[in-house]
């Protein structure tokens, strides 16, 4: 009984381990935020499946860096790895699919398939490092490592700089193409800006947290700031609000109640978007008042 008494609640846990927490809560914050954000131009461009192909292409980088270090002694940084594919498969992307005689679709699909298998084949090849594979494949990863803080830290604040300096050329030319071009805006410097911007943030991001709450931060954030049927600065907030959200308090729902990491930043985004639903149905009769 009295060991039971003496026994620290898991808050009290929490806070004396304060220091070993703080950095996967950090990054995890950074990353919702800035994922949050970018995610606004992922839904309204209908990129959906673009987020979904680059985060499986960032695990395959991980993995092929693991790949080259213990199969070829030739060492790679897993988070250049995951950046160098994620930006190189935005980029092929890009590539109009109708030269090829593909849909967009099938592009997708088959950027997708391929590179959620040669991960999963490769990380079969490095058993050495499975553990880690699948925390980058699924996100179960617990901690985050200073260097995985600081470059996600880095990026982060970089890439919110520049698309805050060039918000209005941005969003003009992801919505308006044709008016973009009227007006005389470098629209393929700003689409490529956009989507080196995915890329690089994606990468550093899956190497850090793994690629499902990574892809959950790019699209669900979004999903659910639509939902409210805001301006469009205020729709860009609030899914950077709701990314946070969903990166700090997944991280903390994980601990308190013994869940992977990944899951519950996934179900989390999820459970938001369900909110803001509500939110909605709230706010309707008002809004029709109006």
């Amino acid at each position: 009984m009295e060991t039971a008494l003496l026994e620290p609640s898991k808050w009290e846990t929490f806070q004396s381990a304060w220091e070993l927490f703080q950095d996967p809560i950090l990054c995890a914050l950074i990353a919702g935020c800035v994922l949050g954000f970018l995610s606004v131009y992922v839904v309204l461009r209908r990129m959906v499946f673009v987020s979904a192909a680059v985060t499986n292409t960032a695990g395959l980088g991980v993995a092929l860096a693991f790949f080259a270090e213990i199969h070829l002694g030739v060492h790679v940084d897993p988070l250049v790895g995951a950046v160098v594919l994620s930006v190189a498969a935005t980029l092929l992307l890009m590539v109009e699919p109708a030269r090829l005689r593909l849909s967009r679709e099938s592009l997708l699909g088959c950027a997708f398939a391929f590179a959620g298998g040669a991960a999963i084949l490769v990380g079969d090849r490095i058993a050495q490092e499975s553990h880690d594979i699948q925390g980058i494949l699924f996100g179960t990863a617990v901690l985050v490592t200073p260097d995985q803080l600081q470059a996600v830290a880095v990026a982060g604040a970089v890439l919110m700089v520049l698309h805050l300096w060039w918000f209005r050329g941005i969003a003009f030319v992801s919505f308006d193409r044709i008016g973009a071009t009227v007006q005389g805006l470098p629209v393929r410097l700003l689409d490529t800006v956009l989507m080196v911007s995915i890329g690089i943030m994606v990468g550093v991001c899956a190497r850090a947290l793994g690629a499902l709450p990574v892809f959950a931060f790019s699209t669900l954030s979004a999903i659910a700031a639509l939902v409210l049927d805001l301006r469009l600065p205020w729709t860009f907030f609030t899914a950077t609000v709701l990314g946070g959200i969903a990166g700090a308090g997944g991280y903390l729902f994980a601990y308190f109640y013994d869940f992977p990491v990944g899951g519950s930043q996934t179900v989390l985004s999820g459970v938001l978007v369900l909110l803001m639903m509500l939110v909605r149905l709230v706010r309707l009769p008002f809004l029709r008042k109006a």
